[in-house]
């Protein structure tokens, strides 16, 4: 059932930005994930759908951006209620009851990313309290994670429901990894409980990101393989500028945002936001805000949510879903354009520990 709480208006003053959101329609989408989420904390795609881990925690960081951290805490708890014995989640919870798993396999990046959403918690909230409490949590996780390490550094992305581990690794997914055992390292460290192993590891998965792409599988088509590495803070400076740019004209779509996947007439607001997020982590706001700007014909007014995608071909939304983490996505990377202070810390990566990367002794 959805909560019966009286509902309020969200804090968003850092949430206003011209020609994306207005105060009103940021609380309107905001109201819109708060409607989505369950009483007992899980945040489904909407409801009726499923709920997966990764979008879970994408749409309780927004909530965080928000204000509206007893919200996100609830999330939060769900996960820590419902952890796997092995520190795993599974991939799919049919409209996110914890006992109607649709899709037993776990996805490694689906488990790591509590890291990033437990670490922007804290920064948003100063709750002592609240890292205590995910400290196991985020621990178990991380070392589920890299059991599924390959000897090149790179992640296997999944373990089937019958145990066996694939070890073929995703660029994207290893790239969002990467991304969490940072945030996983700034929770050790707050905690003044070193986990040199977790340095080792980030360290080798960013040098496999950087040095040797031919240890992922080939999916270059899809646009997050472009900008994940950015995103997810392997790729930086220079190095980040330059992936940026050379594949510009191939994925957006002027005035309409980010293909999905190319030569494919789609364009998607998660990956549009997520770009103008990796855009504003490498000093390109004036580029993120014009990418926000061109995906605003997805937005649905009624519900302040945003529609998945939109085929131009033919004038169509598609699907026609309203999801709580590509309205979470934007919301994430309107934050980081208004200088929102846990976002800024969570995705600019400067004072997140980098880990030992090879490359600094080659």
């Amino acid at each position: 059932m959805t909560s019966s709480r009286a509902p309020r208006t969200p804090r968003t003053e850092h949430l206003v930005l011209p020609g994306v959101l207005t105060a009103e329609q940021a609380a309107a989408t905001v109201r819109g994930i708060l409607a989505v989420q369950r009483e007992d904390g899980a945040i489904p795609w909407f409801r009726g759908h499923h709920l997966d881990p990764w979008d879970h925690i994408e749409a309780a960081m927004a909530l965080d951006a928000a204000g509206e951290h007893e919200a996100a805490e609830r999330a939060y708890t769900w996960l820590a209620r419902h952890q796997n014995q092995d520190g795993s989640w599974y991939a799919a919870y049919a409209d996110g009851a914890h006992d109607d798993v649709t899709d037993r396999g776990r996805e490694t990046n689906f488990v790591a990313y509590v890291a990033v959403g437990a670490w922007h918690h804290y920064l948003a909230t100063g709750d002592d309290t609240f890292l205590d409490r995910m400290w196991p949590v985020v621990h178990a996780a991380i070392a589920f994670v890299l059991r599924l390490q390959q000897p090149g550094g790179q992640i296997g992305w999944r373990r089937d429901d019958d145990g066996t581990d694939t070890a073929d690794a995703l660029l994207t997914g290893s790239s969002s990894v990467h991304h969490a055992l940072r945030c996983a390292l700034a929770i050790a460290e707050q905690r003044e409980e070193p986990q040199p192993d977790w340095e080792l590891a980030a360290g080798a998965l960013r040098h496999a990101i950087r040095r040797h792409p031919e240890r992922f599988l080939d999916k270059g088509r899809y646009s997050m393989d472009w900008y994940y590495p950015v995103l997810g803070g392997a790729l930086t400076g220079t190095e980040a500028r330059s992936r940026i740019a050379e594949s510009w004209d191939r994925f957006v779509v002027p005035g309409l945002g980010v293909r999905c996947v190319v030569p494919n007439p789609w364009v998607t607001g998660g990956e549009s936001a997520e770009l103008a997020l990796a855009l504003w982590a490498v000093g390109e706001s004036d580029h993120a805000l014009e990418i926000l700007q061109s995906i605003q014909h997805l937005r649905d007014a009624d519900s302040g949510l945003y529609w998945t995608g939109y085929v131009f071909d033919d004038d169509a939304i598609w699907p026609r879903e309203l999801t709580t983490w590509t309205a979470g996505s934007l919301l994430l990377a309107v934050a980081a354009l208004g200088g929102h202070e846990a976002t800024c810390q969570v995705f600019s990566g400067d004072r997140l520990p980098r880990g030992l990367d090879p490359d600094c002794c080659v």
